[in-house]
């Protein structure tokens, strides 16, 4: 697609923009937080917006991060949960719906914890085994994933409208106002009560609870679909390139495309993922393709957390342990294209996801450079919006401007 050759790179903070928030001087997280990678970035090329979610359709990460990476969703998407179950090399069969799984913590009737406080791999796995022990059905089965993240396979599931809300928009709310309504809820409620059955009288979830941590006492399912297959992103832009992910989802958009996943140690998807070890990742990914998408998920579970502080930090970690290595790369590889930015807006105030265009700061050979000198929301308020599907064509491209 270029006349030239390029290395490129997509570094993408999950969640990361925002809204103005009083207790920061009407500052959003991003415009507050010490960003020196990122508006190192913005000074040397431009500044501007991305509209990463298609009118009519729902501000998820499954939406957005297709749309950064050249699909566009009103073509491609079937649901969440297919895409996550290409991640874990779960083949779908034509009759099979996919759900997203998740562990979750409810106390009195609210939903306390999407996330079973962040559910350590090995306990959520014996907890997933002891809930497809109590399903007993060939025509259900659950596939374990990473932390409080699984998959829920149904072959012969009922067709027709089903409506579920993922866990993470509900944080705080009365759950079952948000219970599955539609075509074949009734078998949902039925697993979900076996589930939350099986787990109340859970020895693990005993002993979590007596070590102080949070306990998963439920299952909650949504994001389902049926199998979906994409062009390859060599079809789509004639190149190669490598997904690097803690997150299942965006691993199986990638995998979908046709692109390298690189599986990192210690990479978990929140605050304590390894930093390192995915930069490292992408640096080895240049020798056998010329685009990296490299995402990290801490802003946006810190977001549906609500935890301010926590957000900044995250932020913070990402401008310091990964963009500002990945501009040192830059200085060794210069023909490599770094845009930075996130997928969707997760904001703090609700804890949930927004559908706002935004903001992102791109550099490199080929770019026109603007008089913005740095990356935040509000610098980018006035900046033109790109739709998010054409961001990938127009790194490679260099057509920005």
């Amino acid at each position: 697609m270029t006349d030239t050759p390029h290395k490129f790179a997509i570094l993408l903070g999950d969640g990361m923009s925002d809204i103005t928030i009083p207790e920061l001087g009407n500052k959003t997280p991003l415009e507050y937080a010490q960003t020196p990678a990122m508006d190192a970035i913005a000074q040397a090329g431009l500044v501007g917006r991305a509209k990463t979610v298609p009118n009519g359709m729902k501000p998820g990460s499954d939406v957005a991060n297709m749309s950064l990476m050249g699909y566009d969703p009103r073509t491609y998407y079937s649901g969440r949960a297919p895409i996550e179950a290409a991640s874990m090399g779960v083949d779908l069969g034509p009759r099979d719906v996919a759900f997203r799984c998740n562990l979750v913590y409810l106390d009195k009737g609210v939903m306390a914890d999407y996330a079973s406080g962040h559910i350590e791999s090995d306990d959520a796995h014996a907890l997933i085994e002891d809930v497809q022990k109590e399903l007993n059905a060939k025509s259900v089965r659950l596939v374990p994933g990473v932390s409080y993240r699984h998959l829920l396979i149904i072959n012969d599931y009922p067709d027709g409208e089903l409506t579920c809300t993922p866990p993470h928009d509900i944080s705080g709310k009365a759950y079952s106002d948000y219970l599955p309504q539609g075509a074949g809820d009734h078998l949902l409620r039925e697993i979900f009560d076996k589930a939350q059955s099986v787990l109340n009288r859970s020895a693990r979830n005993a002993q979590r609870t007596a070590q102080g941590k949070v306990p998963a006492n439920a299952i909650w399912l949504w994001g389902q679909g049926k199998s979906v297959a994409y062009p390859s992103f060599r079809q789509r832009f004639g190149i190669d390139g490598a997904v690097i992910s803690a997150v299942d989802l965006v691993k199986g958009i990638g995998m979908l495309a046709g692109l390298a996943v690189c599986n990192v140690p210690g990479a978990t998807g929140y605050l304590d993922t390894n930093y390192a070890g995915k930069v490292a990742a992408a640096v080895d990914a240049y020798r056998y393709g010329d685009f990296v998408y490299l995402h990290i998920e801490a802003p946006d579970e810190t977001s549906h957390e609500g935890s301010l502080e926590k957000k900044i930090q995250s932020i913070e970690d990402f401008d310091s342990k990964v963009v500002a290595e990945m501009v040192q790369l830059q200085k060794q590889m210069p023909d490599l294209r770094l845009i930075v930015m996130p997928d969707h807006a997760t904001l703090l105030s609700t804890r949930t996801h927004d559908a706002t265009p935004v903001p992102f700061a791109v550099c490199g050979p080929g770019i026109c450079k603007d008089t913005v000198r740095v990356y935040n929301e509000q610098a980018a308020a006035h900046a033109p919006v790109f739709g998010g599907v054409d961001v990938c064509e127009q790194l490679i491209t260099g057509t920005f401007g």
